[in-house]
């Protein structure tokens, strides 16, 4: 027999019942009136005591909520929803933030199609449906890029709860996939470094070089302009444009030489980097730079791309592109600034604040000690004998 239970500190009601199988469930009835969730939690044992279809059961839902509201419970495709989300989501974050959103939520729209569920609503999503578009993703996407989609979705999800245009979250319990060795988690050898160089234009040999001796994102690196750059005193001042930290970085001397070569203009306001920087202009992100910077390490030999077609088991086909694991991104520059620093001794707080991490603890990940530092320590420990 149905049942009532409220948490500590909540002012609902929760509905205890028990299904077909026997099953003890608890669901929370979203009112504060004991008669009306003694009514609620009887008519979700009915449901689930009958096997009744996901249908069903959202009819007696829809039926409750405009008995206890007066008003009818809303009913919105994925579709419909996600495009009112991105009304709303465009005026509260970043040109890049949202295309990630909309790529994220292209994917998915793409996968219920692929299983005929293309005007499905939003209250019909299940946690198969989420289940199936992360496994989907996992066959051609590195376990990075399937994580941070899933968490893309996530957002979507609880935008809807929030907005009660869903009563539960189908993303809240999928897990995210395993991620297996370290790949892009390193730093560049100086070796590599110099392979990368030797296959660049002048563009790209600039950015490298800004990427390693600024220690700076991408889309930062790009977006400098000669306003950024103080060569009388030697610094470089910068807005960081993940986390909106100023930054007034020292200009290392290799930096310096090379931008002493470049022709200063007299408008400020011009870029050190005009092709990257009207890119990031155009598409408010610097993927389409990543992508050559991926290419730049298939030239040096350093990364081998291979197309990825899989067929699922209904015939339809999913075409990717893989990259082969171990090679960095141009992120990886980061990485490798923040290596260089500690192996050459510089202090934790110091190289910290140069790259610009927030925390020593988000630091610590970026620093990557080499085999000529680990055995230079290990020569330092003690003789016993």
């Amino acid at each position: 027999m149905a049942s009532l239970w409220k948490r500590q500190n909540s002012k609902f009601w929760t509905a205890c019942f028990t299904d077909a199988s026997g099953r003890q469930l608890k669901k929370s009835t979203k009112t504060t009136d004991r008669k009306q969730a003694r009514k609620i939690a009887e008519e979700y044992e009915e449901a689930a005591s009958r096997r009744r279809t996901a249908r069903k059961v959202r009819e007696v839902i829809a039926s409750l909520h405009k008995e206890i509201t007066h008003e009818d419970l809303p009913v919105i495709s994925v579709r419909d929803f996600i495009q009112s989300w991105f009304e709303h989501k465009k005026h509260e974050t970043s040109p890049a933030t949202i295309a990630f959103y909309k790529s994220t939520a292209g994917k998915f729209l793409a996968y219920l199609q692929t299983v005929d569920q293309a005007e499905i609503t939003m209250e019909a999503v299940t946690r198969e449906h989420i289940t199936g578009f992360r496994n989907g993703l996992t066959g051609t996407l590195a376990p990075r890029s399937v994580n941070h989609a899933l968490k893309g979705l996530r957002s979507i999800f609880k935008a809807a709860r929030r907005d009660g245009v869903i009563q539960d979250n189908p993303t809240e319990f999928v897990e995210t996939v395993r991620r297996t060795g370290e790949n892009e988690q390193r730093a560049f050898t100086l070796e590599e470094l110099r392979a990368i160089l030797a296959v660049s234009d002048d563009e790209w040999r600039g950015m490298i070089k800004c990427g390693l001796y600024l220690g700076q994102r991408l889309a930062d690196i790009a977006t400098l302009t000669w306003a950024n750059v103080d060569l009388a005193r030697g610094e470089m001042k910068l807005t960081a444009r993940k986390t909106g930290k100023k930054l007034i970085l020292p200009i290392a001397p290799p930096l310096r030489r090379h931008l002493e070569v470049l022709s200063n203009p007299s408008q400020p306001k011009m870029p050190l980097h005009p092709k990257a920087y009207a890119i990031v202009q155009q598409d408010g992100r610097a993927s389409r730079l990543s992508k050559q910077f991926g290419e730049l390490l298939e030239a040096a030999g350093l990364r081998t791309s291979v197309s990825k077609k899989q067929k699922r088991e209904d015939g339809k086909s999913i075409v990717g592109r893989r990259r082969d694991g171990g090679v960095p991104t141009f992120h990886g520059l980061r990485r490798t600034a923040a290596t260089l620093l500690h192996e050459a001794g510089i202090p934790a707080a110091v190289a910290q604040s140069l790259i610009g991490h927030d925390d020593e603890v988000t630091h610590a990940l970026y620093v990557n000690v080499g085999r000529e530092a680990m055995e230079g320590a290990a020569a330092t420990m003690p003789d016993l004998d």
